[in-house]
Protein backbone atom coordinates (compact mmCIF):
# COMPACT_ATOMS: atom_id res chain seq x y z
CA UNK A 1 0.00 0.00 0.00
CA UNK A 2 1.58 3.29 -1.27
CA UNK A 3 0.62 6.91 0.36
CA UNK A 4 -1.55 8.96 -2.27
CA UNK A 5 -2.40 12.49 -3.09
CA UNK A 6 -6.40 11.65 -2.77
CA UNK A 7 -5.63 10.25 0.84
CA UNK A 8 -3.60 13.36 1.60
CA UNK A 9 -6.56 15.73 0.01
CA UNK A 10 -9.33 13.82 2.12
CA UNK A 11 -7.01 14.35 5.17
CA UNK A 12 -6.86 17.82 4.54
CA UNK A 13 -10.50 18.34 3.93
CA UNK A 14 -11.97 16.13 7.30
CA UNK A 15 -9.50 18.50 8.90
CA UNK A 16 -10.86 21.35 7.43
CA UNK A 17 -14.47 20.76 7.67
CA UNK A 18 -14.61 18.57 11.00
CA UNK A 19 -17.11 15.92 9.45
CA UNK A 20 -16.79 12.72 7.63
CA UNK A 21 -20.08 13.67 6.24
CA UNK A 22 -19.58 17.39 4.55
CA UNK A 23 -16.37 15.91 3.23
CA UNK A 24 -18.21 13.44 1.54
CA UNK A 25 -20.16 15.68 0.15
CA UNK A 26 -17.01 18.22 -1.01
CA UNK A 27 -15.69 15.45 -2.48
CA UNK A 28 -18.47 14.20 -4.43
CA UNK A 29 -18.10 10.56 -2.96
CA UNK A 30 -19.42 8.66 0.22
CA UNK A 31 -18.68 8.34 4.03
CA UNK A 32 -17.43 4.65 3.47
CA UNK A 33 -14.73 5.93 0.73
CA UNK A 34 -13.96 9.19 3.00
CA UNK A 35 -13.37 6.57 5.86
CA UNK A 36 -11.68 4.32 3.60
CA UNK A 37 -8.62 6.72 2.65
CA UNK A 38 -8.34 7.65 6.00
CA UNK A 39 -7.65 4.48 7.03
CA UNK A 40 -5.61 3.36 4.37
CA UNK A 41 -3.44 6.55 5.22
CA UNK A 42 -3.18 5.86 8.92
CA UNK A 43 -2.16 1.79 8.18
CA UNK A 44 0.84 3.72 5.29
CA UNK A 45 2.09 6.20 7.82
CA UNK A 46 1.17 4.08 10.68
CA UNK A 47 0.03 6.68 12.99
CA UNK A 48 -3.94 7.15 14.54
CA UNK A 49 -4.21 10.62 12.70
CA UNK A 50 -8.28 11.41 14.06
CA UNK A 51 -10.59 10.39 16.77
CA UNK A 52 -14.23 10.12 15.64
CA UNK A 53 -17.19 10.78 17.90
CA UNK A 54 -21.23 11.35 17.33
CA UNK A 55 -20.19 12.65 13.96
CA UNK A 56 -17.59 14.95 15.29
CA UNK A 57 -13.88 14.42 14.15
CA UNK A 58 -10.72 15.57 16.58
CA UNK A 59 -7.46 15.42 15.23
CA UNK A 60 -4.66 13.49 17.11
CA UNK A 61 -1.41 15.62 18.68
CA UNK A 62 0.34 13.24 15.51
CA UNK A 63 -2.28 14.10 13.50
CA UNK A 64 -2.04 18.07 14.18
CA UNK A 65 2.10 17.95 13.44
CA UNK A 66 1.21 15.66 10.22
CA UNK A 67 -1.61 18.36 8.63
CA UNK A 68 0.88 20.89 8.01
CA UNK A 69 2.81 18.92 6.17
CA UNK A 70 0.03 17.42 4.04
CA UNK A 71 -1.10 21.00 3.55
CA UNK A 72 2.29 21.78 1.95
CA UNK A 73 2.79 18.59 -0.59
CA UNK A 74 -1.24 19.50 -2.25
CA UNK A 75 0.20 23.30 -2.24
CA UNK A 76 3.47 21.92 -4.33
CA UNK A 77 1.25 20.21 -6.19
CA UNK A 78 -0.84 23.25 -7.17
CA UNK A 79 2.33 25.25 -7.44
CA UNK A 80 3.51 22.54 -10.24
CA UNK A 81 0.04 23.05 -12.11
CA UNK A 82 0.90 26.52 -12.35
CA UNK A 83 4.54 26.63 -13.10
CA UNK A 84 2.95 24.31 -16.25
CA UNK A 85 0.75 27.50 -17.44
CA UNK A 86 -1.97 24.31 -17.75
CA UNK A 87 -4.76 25.23 -15.72
CA UNK A 88 -6.88 22.90 -17.06
CA UNK A 89 -5.02 20.47 -14.49
CA UNK A 90 -7.15 22.43 -11.74
CA UNK A 91 -9.79 20.11 -10.99
CA UNK A 92 -12.40 20.30 -8.17
CA UNK A 93 -15.33 22.62 -6.69
CA UNK A 94 -15.86 26.11 -6.43
CA UNK A 95 -18.48 26.87 -3.71
CA UNK A 96 -19.04 30.55 -4.56
CA UNK A 97 -21.54 32.68 -2.23
CA UNK A 98 -22.86 36.42 -4.02
CA UNK A 99 -25.18 39.10 -3.19
CA UNK A 100 -27.61 39.48 -5.55
CA UNK A 101 -26.13 42.72 -6.63
CA UNK A 102 -23.31 40.60 -8.19
CA UNK A 103 -25.97 38.30 -9.95
CA UNK A 104 -27.68 41.71 -11.44
CA UNK A 105 -24.23 43.31 -12.61
CA UNK A 106 -20.93 41.01 -13.61
CA UNK A 107 -21.61 38.24 -12.21
CA UNK A 108 -21.75 36.49 -15.95
CA UNK A 109 -18.76 37.76 -17.14
CA UNK A 110 -17.09 36.70 -14.28
CA UNK A 111 -18.43 32.94 -14.91
CA UNK A 112 -17.41 33.04 -18.11
CA UNK A 113 -13.81 34.36 -17.65
CA UNK A 114 -13.61 32.02 -14.80
CA UNK A 115 -14.32 28.88 -17.12
CA UNK A 116 -11.96 29.81 -19.43
CA UNK A 117 -9.41 29.83 -17.40
CA UNK A 118 -10.21 26.55 -16.00
CA UNK A 119 -11.99 24.34 -17.41
CA UNK A 120 -12.67 21.77 -15.34
CA UNK A 121 -13.21 23.55 -11.96
CA UNK A 122 -17.44 23.41 -11.19
CA UNK A 123 -19.15 26.43 -9.36
CA UNK A 124 -21.92 25.79 -6.65
CA UNK A 125 -23.43 28.82 -6.55
CA UNK A 126 -25.06 30.37 -3.20
CA UNK A 127 -26.89 33.75 -3.47
CA UNK A 128 -27.55 35.48 -0.04
CA UNK A 129 -27.48 38.20 2.21
CA UNK A 130 -23.74 39.66 2.87
CA UNK A 131 -24.27 38.48 6.51
CA UNK A 132 -25.61 34.94 5.63
CA UNK A 133 -22.58 34.76 3.32
CA UNK A 134 -20.16 35.48 5.76
CA UNK A 135 -21.41 33.21 8.49
CA UNK A 136 -21.10 30.29 5.31
CA UNK A 137 -17.67 31.46 4.68
CA UNK A 138 -16.66 30.78 8.12
CA UNK A 139 -18.57 27.73 8.32
CA UNK A 140 -16.40 26.52 5.40
CA UNK A 141 -19.74 26.01 3.25
CA UNK A 142 -18.51 28.23 0.67
CA UNK A 143 -14.83 28.97 -0.56
CA UNK A 144 -15.49 32.55 -1.95
CA UNK A 145 -17.57 35.41 -0.85
CA UNK A 146 -18.09 38.23 -2.98
CA UNK A 147 -19.71 40.54 -0.35
CA UNK A 148 -20.10 43.78 0.65
CA UNK A 149 -19.35 45.35 4.50
CA UNK A 150 -19.25 46.18 7.01
CA UNK A 151 -17.96 42.65 8.42
CA UNK A 152 -17.96 41.11 11.88
CA UNK A 153 -14.20 38.89 11.36
CA UNK A 154 -11.48 38.84 9.14
CA UNK A 155 -10.19 36.71 6.14
CA UNK A 156 -6.52 35.84 5.66
CA UNK A 157 -7.41 36.49 1.91
CA UNK A 158 -9.26 39.19 -0.01
CA UNK A 159 -9.85 41.29 -3.12
CA UNK A 160 -10.82 44.66 -4.07
CA UNK A 161 -14.46 44.49 -5.73
CA UNK A 162 -15.36 48.42 -6.13
CA UNK A 163 -17.63 50.60 -4.29
CA UNK A 164 -21.08 51.17 -5.46
CA UNK A 165 -23.06 54.21 -4.71
CA UNK A 166 -26.50 54.24 -3.52
CA UNK A 167 -29.79 56.57 -4.90
CA UNK A 168 -33.05 56.88 -4.14
CA UNK A 169 -35.32 56.10 -7.25
CA UNK A 170 -39.10 55.96 -8.07
CA UNK A 171 -41.77 55.54 -10.90
CA UNK A 172 -42.03 59.04 -12.95
CA UNK A 173 -45.83 58.61 -12.39
CA UNK A 174 -44.86 59.43 -8.45
CA UNK A 175 -43.99 62.50 -9.81
CA UNK A 176 -40.96 63.27 -7.44
CA UNK A 177 -38.70 63.86 -10.32
CA UNK A 178 -39.98 66.77 -11.01
CA UNK A 179 -39.30 68.92 -7.33
CA UNK A 180 -36.40 70.96 -7.11
CA UNK A 181 -35.72 69.97 -3.47
CA UNK A 182 -37.27 66.65 -2.36
CA UNK A 183 -37.54 66.73 1.63
CA UNK A 184 -37.74 63.69 4.28
CA UNK A 185 -41.66 64.75 4.61
CA UNK A 186 -41.88 63.87 1.11
CA UNK A 187 -39.89 60.14 0.80
CA UNK A 188 -42.28 59.73 3.83
CA UNK A 189 -45.39 60.22 2.40
CA UNK A 190 -44.33 56.94 0.65
CA UNK A 191 -43.96 53.23 1.53
CA UNK A 192 -40.23 53.26 1.78
CA UNK A 193 -39.11 50.23 -0.06
CA UNK A 194 -35.33 48.58 0.92
CA UNK A 195 -33.29 45.77 1.02
CA UNK A 196 -33.79 43.24 4.11
CA UNK A 197 -33.37 44.28 7.60
CA UNK A 198 -30.35 42.83 8.17
CA UNK A 199 -28.43 44.72 5.69
CA UNK A 200 -26.17 47.59 6.05
CA UNK A 201 -28.78 50.00 3.94
CA UNK A 202 -31.73 49.20 5.88
CA UNK A 203 -30.01 50.11 8.88
CA UNK A 204 -28.66 53.59 8.05
CA UNK A 205 -31.89 54.33 6.37
CA UNK A 206 -33.95 53.51 9.64
CA UNK A 207 -31.64 55.61 11.20
CA UNK A 208 -32.09 58.32 9.21
CA UNK A 209 -35.63 58.41 9.69
CA UNK A 210 -35.76 58.16 13.11
CA UNK A 211 -34.10 60.93 13.38
CA UNK A 212 -37.56 63.05 12.71
CA UNK A 213 -39.86 61.94 15.41
CA UNK A 214 -42.40 63.94 14.14
CA UNK A 215 -42.67 61.59 11.00
CA UNK A 216 -44.08 58.45 10.65
CA UNK A 217 -42.06 56.72 8.09
CA UNK A 218 -43.51 53.46 6.50
CA UNK A 219 -40.29 51.11 5.83
CA UNK A 220 -40.81 48.17 3.57
CA UNK A 221 -38.04 45.95 3.39
CA UNK A 222 -37.41 42.62 1.25
CA UNK A 223 -34.74 40.28 0.74
CA UNK A 224 -35.26 40.08 -2.75
CA UNK A 225 -34.01 43.17 -4.28
CA UNK A 226 -35.46 42.51 -7.92
CA UNK A 227 -38.51 42.22 -6.20
CA UNK A 228 -38.14 45.66 -4.40
CA UNK A 229 -37.41 47.38 -8.03
CA UNK A 230 -40.12 45.94 -9.41
CA UNK A 231 -42.44 47.31 -6.59
CA UNK A 232 -40.99 50.23 -7.15
CA UNK A 233 -41.21 50.50 -10.68
CA UNK A 234 -44.92 49.62 -10.67
CA UNK A 235 -45.14 52.64 -8.73
CA UNK A 236 -46.24 51.04 -4.56
CA UNK A 237 -43.31 53.12 -3.29
CA UNK A 238 -39.98 55.28 -3.31
CA UNK A 239 -36.55 52.97 -2.87
CA UNK A 240 -32.90 53.66 -2.38
CA UNK A 241 -30.53 50.70 -4.54
CA UNK A 242 -27.04 50.27 -5.88
CA UNK A 243 -27.39 52.96 -8.91
CA UNK A 244 -25.27 50.46 -11.16
CA UNK A 245 -28.40 48.00 -10.78
CA UNK A 246 -30.99 50.71 -11.97
CA UNK A 247 -28.54 52.31 -15.08
CA UNK A 248 -31.18 50.10 -17.31
CA UNK A 249 -34.64 51.68 -16.05
CA UNK A 250 -33.07 55.01 -15.55
CA UNK A 251 -32.18 55.22 -19.32
CA UNK A 252 -35.03 53.94 -20.05
CA UNK A 253 -37.10 56.41 -18.03
CA UNK A 254 -38.82 53.45 -16.24
CA UNK A 255 -37.11 54.42 -13.24
CA UNK A 256 -35.95 58.11 -12.19
CA UNK A 257 -33.68 59.73 -10.33
CA UNK A 258 -34.69 61.43 -6.62
CA UNK A 259 -32.24 64.19 -5.98
CA UNK A 260 -32.61 63.67 -2.01
CA UNK A 261 -29.78 65.44 0.45
CA UNK A 262 -28.92 62.14 1.91
CA UNK A 263 -28.53 58.42 0.55
CA UNK A 264 -26.79 55.64 2.71
CA UNK A 265 -23.44 54.88 2.63
CA UNK A 266 -21.72 53.17 -0.66
CA UNK A 267 -20.98 49.32 -0.41
CA UNK A 268 -17.95 48.22 -0.82
CA UNK A 269 -17.51 45.28 -1.66
CA UNK A 270 -14.63 42.32 -1.50
CA UNK A 271 -14.05 38.85 -2.33
CA UNK A 272 -13.13 36.72 0.73
CA UNK A 273 -11.26 33.71 1.14
CA UNK A 274 -8.81 31.65 3.54
CA UNK A 275 -5.59 31.79 2.03
CA UNK A 276 -4.63 28.62 4.31
CA UNK A 277 -7.56 26.17 4.02
CA UNK A 278 -8.39 27.03 0.20
CA UNK A 279 -7.57 25.39 -2.60
CA UNK A 280 -4.80 27.67 -4.89
CA UNK A 281 -7.52 28.36 -7.79
CA UNK A 282 -9.58 29.82 -5.11
CA UNK A 283 -7.61 33.32 -4.66
CA UNK A 284 -7.15 33.35 -8.44
CA UNK A 285 -11.29 33.47 -8.78
CA UNK A 286 -11.02 36.22 -6.22
CA UNK A 287 -8.13 37.70 -8.49
CA UNK A 288 -10.60 37.04 -11.79
CA UNK A 289 -13.58 39.04 -9.74
CA UNK A 290 -11.27 41.86 -9.32
CA UNK A 291 -10.28 42.28 -13.12
CA UNK A 292 -14.45 41.80 -13.91
CA UNK A 293 -15.12 44.23 -11.52
CA UNK A 294 -12.97 46.94 -12.26
CA UNK A 295 -13.69 46.68 -15.87
CA UNK A 296 -17.54 46.80 -15.25
CA UNK A 297 -16.75 49.67 -12.79
CA UNK A 298 -14.42 51.95 -15.87
CA UNK A 299 -17.22 51.28 -18.66
CA UNK A 300 -20.27 52.12 -15.82
CA UNK A 301 -18.16 55.11 -15.25
CA UNK A 302 -17.73 56.17 -18.80
CA UNK A 303 -20.83 55.75 -20.02
CA UNK A 304 -22.53 57.21 -16.87
CA UNK A 305 -19.97 60.32 -18.43
CA UNK A 306 -21.20 60.37 -21.89
CA UNK A 307 -24.42 60.43 -20.82
CA UNK A 308 -24.06 63.46 -19.25
CA UNK A 309 -22.17 65.31 -21.94
CA UNK A 310 -25.28 64.27 -24.14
Amino acid sequence: MQLNLKQLETFVWVANLGSFRRTAERLNTTQPNISARISALEAVLKVKLMERDAGSVRLTTKGQELLEHARRILRATEDMIEASNNAALFDGVLRLGVTEMVVHTWLREFLKTLKERFPKIVVELTVDLSVNLEKELFERSIDLALQYGPFKGMTSGSEDLGTYAMIWVASPAIGLNSKTRVTMNDLASYPILTHSRDTQSFLEVTEHFASRHDLSARLVPSSNLAACLHMTMNGMGIATMPEVMVAGELASGELCQIEYEWVPESLRFLARYDTKKSPKYVATAASIANEVATRFIDDFEQKKHRNKKK
